[in-house]
């Protein structure tokens, strides 16, 4: 074939693919062709389809932040005139309120809730939930930068902190169930009957191991830290509420598997995640600390003289107070008669003379500075080696602590509190955290009672 005729092949051919380009752009080619603002347009109409698109609206569990607080489920109802109905779990009010939206555009899309609603509240910087967050209150959002869609899910960044945030379509369900969130909290808090310790156990399908775990229901996180030896993993967790039980962000890792919802037990109180292959993570109680310690042979015979004490003022807000010794004490101080307080409750052990007793201070309510009377209850202590407890055996009542002042009556509005201290099982007595002063627990072996109290040591 001549030269001259390669060529007009060539040239034929190179028409065709350009002919052919001009008439078939591609849907990314007319993307390009759009100018930045038809984009953000195209993006606010899909935005403002997919928000009116769910029958019953959409529902977010918004983790502020999951390092310090947990979840806060919210319903929203979008409708065509820029208002939304709105519902959350954020406390005991889940009535429906309806306030308005609007989608702006900026760098990029985004939904806005203009006017104050419920998701506002996260967002309130004078609301806060911990010292620590004074000023900065729960850390929230209302506005949140729109990033798409994903398996039916709308996916937001918020606009302050850029954490995902993620509308799932919601169903009538959902909207008729929101009070159980808040029917859940007493669970997760724990019933007053429950035993005091709890404990996280995974099991990876071989192996288990144990977490003591600790939950805060004012800013909704719990933490959990191994008691093992040599196994030093922790799993700090924000904590959502749900109808059946729990939901935590971030997840529990248990074998390379993410485990996110806990479902309620009523029987035993405990919370389970289920994952494949025999994984799992529960949330239970224990009859007894996970750890026990010798801090109970500083109180024996033979030891110096150490005295602690609950203090109205000082120990009386601490949450390890357990609800039963906070009741026994509510009802000591009714029964005692009107206007009247215990200001303290304080065990002393080894005295110089040899002896050790509970001493119960009483001061007027107006003037809770000044004590007005005194009774003391004698004891002797026992001790178990092998469960580290010991026991206060209860001896006589005085009114004076002194050899010579006589024996009295068991005061009746003293039985009941006091009966916890003498419990026969024995108690528990261990070093517990808290801010500002040194600090143990009295806490019984057998019912859901515990005392913080100062040392003076």
């Amino acid at each position: 074939m001549k030269v001259k005729h390669i060529y007009k092949y060539l040239f034929a051919a190179f028409l065709v693919l350009q002919l052919s380009s001009c008439n078939n752009d591609t849907d990314a080619e007319q993307k390009f062709d759009q100018t930045p603002t038809e984009r953000l347009n195209a993006q606010k109409s899909e935005l403002n389809n997919l928000l009116l698109s769910s029958e019953f609206g959409w529902k977010a569990v918004y983790f502020t932040d999951n390092t310090v607080l947990g979840g806060y489920t919210h319903l929203f109802k979008f409708a065509k005139d820029g208002t939304v109905q709105m519902a959350s779990d954020f406390d005991s009010d889940t009535n429906v309120y309806k306030s308005e939206f609007e989608i702006q555009l900026g760098s990029t899309v985004s939904v806005v809730f203009t006017t104050k609603n419920r998701i506002h509240l996260l967002s309130e910087s004078d609301n806060y939930p911990i010292a620590a967050l004074r000023a900065k209150g729960y850390l929230g959002d209302f506005q949140f930068l729109y990033y798409g869609q994903e398996n039916g899910e709308i996916i937001f960044k918020t606009n302050r902190t850029a954490k995902e945030l993620r509308f799932v379509k919601a169903t009538a369900q959902d909207w008729t169930d929101l009070p159980k969130n808040i029917d859940m909290i007493d669970n997760v808090v724990g019933d007053d009957t429950r035993p005091l310790f709890r404990l996280l156990e995974t099991n990876d399908g071989t192996a288990k191991h144990q977490f003591d775990f600790s939950f805060s229901d004012v800013t909704r996180f719990a933490e959990a830290n191994s008691i093992e030896a040599g196994y030093s993993v922790s799993y700090n967790m924000g904590v959502g509420y749900t109808p059946t039980g729990i939901v935590v962000s971030p997840a529990v890792e248990v074998a390379g598997q993410k485990l996110t919802n806990f479902v309620y037990n009523d029987v035993d109180g405990s919370f389970t995640a289920t994952g494949t292959n025999g994984v799992t993570a529960i949330i239970k109680y224990s009859s007894k600390p996970l750890v026990l310690t010798d801090d109970y042979k500083i109180l024996l015979p033979g030891s110096a003289n150490n005295v602690y004490a609950y203090i109205y003022n000082i120990t009386k807000p601490e949450p390890a107070n357990s609800p039963l010794f906070l009741s026994l004490l509510a009802n000591a101080e009714a029964l005692a008669g009107t206007g009247l307080m215990i200001t303290r409750i304080q065990p002393w052990f080894n005295n110089p003379d040899g002896t050790s007793y509970i001493e119960y201070r009483f001061a007027a309510v107006s003037n809770p500075a000044v004590t007005i009377a005194r009774r003391y209850h004698y004891f002797t202590i026992q001790s178990n080696a092998t469960n580290k407890t010991v026991t206060l055996v209860p001896g006589v009542w005085k009114s004076v602590a002194t050899a010579a002042s006589p024996a009295i009556a068991t005061p009746s509005f003293l039985k009941a509190l006091d009966d916890q201290f003498m419990n026969p099982q024995g108690l528990y007595f261990a070093k517990t955290p808290v801010s500002g002063y040194t600090a143990y627990t009295f806490t019984s072996t057998t019912t859901p009672f515990r005392m913080v109290a100062y040392s003076f040591q």
